[in-house]
């Protein structure tokens, strides 16, 4: 369950109401740190990472000694202090080596964490490719290949495409310059070995160059520009179920766009709904008619104004007296027993 914090003064309450959720919140910031051992080839990845976020980027470069799975306190006072809800933890160890452990949060705490080691010998970074390079905050496209991120059951690979896609989206635009789409970045992950070890997750990353062909259309070639990393998977703590939950609520006035098959594999994109107004016109002139639903209501008590000529008269008193009469009389003609009649007084 989420922490809930008091404030204690006015101070805190309005940093606190800085902090709450927002209708449309702003792009993820992703917080690059390494820990107090961490080989060289993590470091030169990470920073080909920061290369790829930046302006959505920040990185540390000094040594935090933290243990992510066995205390993920430091992780959330870092999230918290920088306003990044993403992290990449670098590490190395006899046991995990080369390790990148990718970290999401949520409402200043963990929300999910995925462990991933890279492969040394095919590891490549940006400086290796003397290619040109793309420019600094372009919105990436994004491609995942194989049927292991297709799981309909949630898995490993499924939660690395989620985590993935929640890295590397970049900031959210409701339109996109084509001249801006110059990169991918592609994961794909094979079939599982034969001696039963799991495939590897191959990241590419490409950029797309157009080139004239004559016609209206361009001609499109793409070329590798890097990092070009191979991940096998390790340990992945996985968000609860109550959290999730929380995370996942859309606010109103929000509605989805697109399909989802599963709400804990794919992401999900939101565009501003707009409120219906029921039961409200415009004539042909342009005034607003409105209708309104009343319930039933009983006439019979409602309260009118009291006047001289509504009320009973001298012969309807009349008539009820003989009324009486009548049925007392009634009532002795029977034998059932005598009753003295007095006339009323009648004013």
């Amino acid at each position: 369950m989420l922490r809930q914090i008091k404030p204690k003064n006015a101070r805190s309450k309005r940093e606190l109401a800085k902090r709450e959720p927002l209708a449309h919140e702003n792009t993820k910031v992703v917080l690059l740190l390494r820990g107090t051992s961490c080989s060289s080839l993590v470091q030169d990845l990470i920073s080909d990472i920061n290369a790829l976020k930046r302006p959505f980027s920040i990185r540390f470069t000094k040594k935090n000694e933290i243990h992510p799975f066995e205390d993920a306190s430091s992780l959330e006072f870092f999230s918290q202090k920088n306003d990044a809800s993403l992290l990449l933890f670098g590490s190395h160890s006899k046991k995990r080596p080369h390790c990148m452990t990718w970290v999401r949060c949520f409402n200043g705490q963990i929300l999910d964490m995925l462990e991933t080691y890279v492969v040394k010998d095919s590891a490549r970074t940006l400086t290796q490719f003397k290619s040109d390079k793309c420019k600094v905050g372009l919105k990436p496209l994004l491609s995942f290949s194989g049927t292991q991120f297709e799981n309909p059951v949630a898995n490993q690979y499924t939660l690395a495409k989620n985590i993935f896609t929640d890295f590397f989206r970049g900031a959210e635009s409701s339109t996109v310059d084509v001249e801006g789409l110059q990169l991918i970045i592609n994961f794909a992950a094979g079939e599982d070995a034969q001696d039963g070890s799991p495939a590897k997750i191959q990241m590419r990353c490409w950029r797309i160059i157009t080139k004239r062909s004559g016609q209206k259309v361009p001609r499109v070639e793409v070329e590798e520009m890097g990092p070009r990393i191979d991940f096998t998977l390790g340990r992945t703590k996985e968000a609860e179920a109550s959290v999730w939950k929380e995370a996942m609520k859309k606010p109103k006035g929000i509605e989805v766009c697109g399909t989802r098959l599963d709400p804990r594999l794919d992401l999900l994109t939101y565009a501003p709904q707009a409120k219906v107004r029921k039961n409200i016109e415009t004539d042909l002139v342009g005034d607003k008619i409105g209708r309104i639903h009343l319930g039933k209501q009983d006439l019979s008590e409602l309260q009118t104004r009291k006047m001289k000529g509504l009320k009973r008269g001298r012969d309807a008193d009349l008539e009820q007296v003989a009324d009486d009469i009548s049925i007392i009389s009634e009532g002795d003609v029977d034998g059932t027993e005598d009753v003295e009649v007095k006339r009323q007084r009648i004013a």
